[in-house]
């Protein structure tokens, strides 16, 4: 199966830049060091499948010029990463269909409190079509033909869930990965974790935490995402990595 994955976003929950910030990684013209907040796509026999709607869903949706979604799957419920969901209206308007979305049930619950004009059986014109399916930690399900391997994972004390499509695993908001889900990880070809920044967080991974969990899993190619500004400007980072790891940048594509 051949799978292309888009970069939407590679920043944290405050974006790059940050408001009001003049620091140097803020202020820098290099467009790798604008991240907006974390999202991917997965594309497979041209059927894009997104991995979760930040508040810049509009925007990143009209950077691609992507015309139409076959789904939108969520990792957890956090703002900056389902804020963006009613722009998904959008591709009912093209595809005169609802789109289908894909979620645990805590998600589900958050969903309908953020959005509880999409559920409560309004007509009103304009509001975003949906149709919703659960899905669980560990079981595999299918959109379409594509089958997508949810991997458990925390977020200090948070279940999130990563995806594994064919040969790349996405994993973002995590700092700890059970063994069970290892295992799930094990053979990538392509493998997408979070790095918020170099000190101690509460619910990220570091840097140096990113880096031996991606030499463990043993990826061909690993890259990181959900990435601050307290990280330093994506040139100087990148040339402290090893060549198979690196950060990814809004806008990347990778093919496995």
């Amino acid at each position: 199966m051949n799978v292309r994955l888009t970069f939407l976003g590679t920043g944290t929950s405050q974006g790059v830049p940050v408001v009001s910030c003049p620091c140097r990684i803020c202020s820098s013209a290099d467009p790798r060091d604008k991240r907006l907040r974390s999202s991917v796509m997965f594309t497979v026999g041209g059927r894009n499948i997104v991995i979760d709607t930040g508040p810049d869903f509009r925007q990143q949706m009209l950077r691609e010029r992507v015309k139409q979604i076959a789904a939108v799957v969520f990792t957890h419920a956090h703002k900056d990463h389902i804020a963006g969901m009613d722009d998904v209206r959008a591709f009912n308007f093209t595809s005169g269909a609802a789109v289908d979305v894909f979620a645990e049930p805590l998600v589900q619950d958050a969903l309908r409190r953020e959005f509880a004009y999409v559920f409560d059986g309004s007509d009103y014109p304009g509001i975003p079509k949906i149709n919703l399916h659960t899905i669980h930690s560990g079981l595999r399900f299918f959109i379409d033909d594509i089958p997508l391997t949810p991997i458990p994972v925390l977020h200090y004390r948070l279940p999130v869930l990563g995806f594994r499509v064919a040969d790349i695993v996405y994993i973002t908001d995590a700092n700890h990965i059970p063994e069970a889900s290892r295992k799930l990880i094990r053979g990538a070809k392509v493998l997408v974790l979070n790095a918020l920044r170099r000190e101690k967080h509460i619910s990220h991974f570091t840097l140096d935490e990113a880096v031996a969990l991606a030499e463990d899993l043993r990826a061909e190619r690993t890259y990181f995402t959900h990435i601050s500004h307290q990280m330093g400007l994506h040139e100087e980072v990148n040339r402290e990595l090893p060549a198979h790891i690196q950060l990814a940048w809004d806008g990347l594509t990778v093919d496995s």
